[in-house]
């Protein structure tokens, strides 16, 4: 399996509330921007990357409160909608835009406010359901309140259904010092995506080609998403991933980069 480095940062753009975001490009071809999730960073799409960077300009974002990005105390999920509408705004002309998990919120959020967006890609967003328990929520915070943040995380892993064997190859990867350090945005963005409720007169002018991405082995949630998503967005079309769950993007890159590619027509 191909992993990109995603090494070139094209610096960064300012949010509506001024907020820097930044993103990381590689590849050639028209742009595409890639949302990732909960606990992750741009890196989570190390492994996609190399798949379509020969027919995109792949752009993969850093969300406020990790990596190159920054932060702001007021904390809302209108701010995720408004910085990803601002990376795919600055890069001008017609952009594709993927979003994963938590990405796929801010991705949908952002479709109203992004006059150049082509296609949008979504893969298991699940705004408004509930995916982790109150009591395990309160547990992440708890651990980070009192410094122990790579067991808040392992806790978060836990809490989303990983078991220790899927976990221990992220704990040993490049990538976990980063995660260990966006751990506090975990709680605050499942809270958010559960209390966030999609209203279907806010899409009535978005009128952008949707493609829904299910895996075939993924939880009730996910597929609880996808029916909320097509209540708003009834012309989205829906593509299942054959024995891939919610992380596709990391166990199955090239097939999810045969459905993006054939979507988007690269």
């Amino acid at each position: 399996m191909g992993e990109s480095t995603l090494a070139t940062p094209s610096g960064h753009v300012a949010s509506r509330d001024g907020t820097r975001i930044a993103f990381w490009r590689s590849g050639q071809g028209p742009p595409l921007v890639l949302v990732h999730g909960a606990t992750a960073d741009h890196t989570s799409f190390r492994f996609l990357a190399p798949e379509i960077e020969a027919d995109f300009t792949v752009c993969a974002v850093d969300r406020r409160g990790r990596g190159e990005s920054g932060d702001t105390a007021d904390y809302a999920i209108e701010r995720e909608f408004e910085d990803v509408a601002a990376v795919v705004g600055a890069l001008g002309g017609p952009v594709d835009l993927f979003g994963h998990s938590f990405g796929g919120t801010a991705a949908l959020g952002a479709a109203p406010l992004t006059p150049n967006l082509r296609r949008l890609v979504l893969y298991e967003p699940s705004p408004g359901i509930s995916v982790v328990a109150d009591e395990d929520v309160e547990r992440i915070e708890a651990l980070v309140a009192r410094g122990e943040r790579e067991e808040a995380l392992i806790a978060a892993y836990r809490s989303l259904g990983l078991t220790p064997d899927e976990i221990e190859p992220i704990r040993a990867s490049p990538v976990w010092p980063a995660r260990v350090a966006a751990v506090h945005t975990i709680a605050r963005e499942i809270r958010a995506e559960e209390a966030h409720r999609l209203s279907r007169g806010r899409f009535e002018t978005v009128t952008t080609p949707t493609l829904l991405l299910l895996g075939e082995e993924s939880p009730d949630w996910a597929r609880a998403g996808v029916e909320r998503i097509r209540a708003v967005l009834p012309h989205a079309e829906v593509a299942v991933l054959r024995g891939q769950a919610h992380l596709a993007i990391l166990t199955a890159p090239a097939l999810v980069a045969v459905e993006l590619s054939s979507f988007l027509g690269a």
